[in-house]
């Protein structure tokens, strides 16, 4: 399936992480059923959760496959609106079976439901398959690097095939399967987004080389994101609107960018500016 198809049109136009047009008027609902993540990066944190706290890993509380079937009737039959299916953590999704679990339930009972994803794409090349065949679309993959010594920097610890690996080592496994998974989606037809965020002092003037590496690759979108600073990098500054905007521009002239994410939660529900997951389940 080739990006400019009408079937790819017309999910990129449904989806509103993918389409600047779609974002304000197509709801999503992430469903918190993967806690498990097999790798730690030095940025992320899951240890606590705050109502008024908007960002990747927050969630009130993880759920059941069949909990989180429950809350997608519940959500559709109060916000018609609703079009996406979202796994995004708060662990990562291919690290946990209650991902491939929930999805399957999703689509025999919610067929016309968008599904998609979000990952740190360690596991993707022996996964791909499996999401594809539970008819996953869409995609999202944080790619922070595509040089192991900066990803040395930024990821702590990478656990594959019962190893714990760190240092430029680890970066190297995570960042050979990020590559090799990627381009197995794109070519299996799932319509991919990168997410890259940008810390300062460690990637922010690499990050024009992973724009033009994923576009090489067949990636659809990059979505720059500011660093949260948490973890091992509370000391660093988040980029300012105005270098991330720079720096968007220059990669623009790469790659799509997206320019209206809103780094959600985990259970994030509703539309991308108007987050309803505290007020429906907090």
């Amino acid at each position: 399936m080739k990006l400019d198809s009408l079937v790819t049109s017309d999910i990129i136009s449904q989806h509103p992480c993918f389409s600047d047009q779609a974002h304000d008027r197509v709801g999503r609902i992430h469903l918190p059923v993967a806690p498990k993540c097999n790798i730690q990066c030095n940025y992320c944190s899951r240890e606590y959760d705050c109502v008024n706290e908007s960002r990747p890993g927050v969630t009130s509380k993880v759920i059941s496959s069949q909990e989180a079937v429950g809350r997608v009737r519940e959500v559709i039959e109060k916000f018609p609106n609703i079009r996406i299916v979202g796994i995004a953590g708060p662990g990562d999704p291919l690290f946990n079976e209650e991902t491939f679990e929930t999805f399957r339930l999703v689509k025999d009972r919610f067929p016309y439901l968008h599904k998609c994803m979000s990952t740190n794409g360690l596991l993707l090349p022996e996964k791909v398959e499996s999401a594809k065949q539970l008819g996953l679309a869409t995609m999202t993959v944080t790619l922070n690097t595509v040089d192991p010594s900066i990803g040395a920097k930024i990821h702590s610890v990478v656990y594959y095939q019962g190893k714990k690996l760190e240092g430029v080592e680890a970066a190297e496994v995570l960042l050979n399967n990020q590559l090799a998974g990627i381009k197995m989606a794109v070519k299996e037809g799932i319509v991919v987004k990168v997410n890259t965020v940008m810390i300062p002092t460690i990637n922010d003037n690499h990050i024009i080389e992973v724009a033009t590496k994923i576009k090489e690759l067949g990636v659809y979108m990059q979505n720059i994101m500011p660093l949260i600073p948490l973890f091992k990098f509370t000391h660093l500054s988040p980029p300012s609107p105005t270098e991330r905007k720079r720096l968007q521009d220059e990669c623009a002239k790469v790659i799509k960018q997206m320019t209206h994410c809103r780094q959600c939660r985990a259970d994030a529900v509703g539309l991308l500016h108007k987050d309803m997951s505290t007020q429906l389940f907090g």
